[in-house]
């Protein structure tokens, strides 16, 4: 396993030219190139914004910033997970006929979605210069908040892209639960609007991956339980990973 950690050190030069190549190429010869990942993700939050604002009766001053942090990490946490369980199996060529650590193509994934994580920021900058939250101090724990989204996102993509290996109907199930997932997570709104159903919210994971950023940014503090959850997720997570790499990642290259 160091020697695979060494490797993928070395490689890391590598896997930000091939992630930023797949960006590029997935809008070769368009205008604004991957700023239409800006332009979508605005027009989603224009749009819910105007929508959710009228059927729920709430301020827009308060709904759109909550509803734009909420897509765009959302949105990051979506890519991670639904194209996980092919992180090998896309690669299937490249491994069979070549000798590299195979973690690099999950992690390759973690920068191509970060790197589009990094453009949606954009529009959640615009949103807070129209909507100002409280500044002070809480707004620095959303270095924490990401660092522990993207240390449980990165334990989600190895294990399900072995999983996904081995078990191909994996794709096809976290293709149809990652939608349904977007309404059952509290994007469009907050936990505590849910009233007496509010617990139910926090048996959903994604419940604290999504308050670990947006609430820090809003001024607002995540309860301590975020924390231990999320920390708690992170160790079990990375502890069953490697163990399940360490016995099976030699068989990699045959389930693909």
């Amino acid at each position: 396993m160091l020697d695979q950690l060494t490797a993928l050190y070395r490689a890391l030069p590598l896997m930000l030219y091939f992630a930023w190549g797949d960006t590029k190429a997935r809008y070769r010869r368009s205008v604004l190139g991957p700023f239409w990942l800006v332009i979508g993700t605005a027009v989603g939050v224009v749009g819910l914004s105007f929508l959710w604002s009228g059927l729920l009766k709430v301020d827009r001053t308060t709904l759109v910033p909550t509803l734009a942090i909420g897509i765009v990490v959302w949105q990051f946490i979506a890519g991670c997970v639904a194209e996980s369980p092919s992180a090998f199996t896309r690669n299937a060529a490249v491994m069979r006929n070549l000798k590299m650590p195979y973690l690099i193509f999950p992690l390759q994934l973690m920068l191509r979605q970060l790197i589009n994580f990094a453009h949606n920021l954009v529009v959640v900058v615009v949103v807070l210069i129209i909507f100002p939250p409280p500044l002070g101090a809480t707004q620095i724990l959303v270095i924490p908040g990401v660092l522990l989204l993207i240390g449980n996102l990165l334990w989600i993509i190895i294990l399900f892209g072995m999983l996904g290996a081995r078990f191909r109907d994996l794709e096809q199930t976290i293709g149809v639960l990652v939608p349904l997932m977007f309404f059952l997570t509290p994007i469009l709104y907050r936990p505590e609007q849910l009233g007496v159903i509010e617990k139910f919210a926090w048996l959903n994971p994604f419940t604290y991956m999504i308050s670990l950023v947006r609430d820090p940014i809003q001024g607002f503090a995540p309860a301590p339980f975020v924390y231990l959850i999320s920390a708690g997720m992170l160790l079990v997570g990375w502890w069953v990973t490697f163990w399940l790499y360490g016995r099976r990642h030699s068989r990699i290259p045959f389930w693909v």
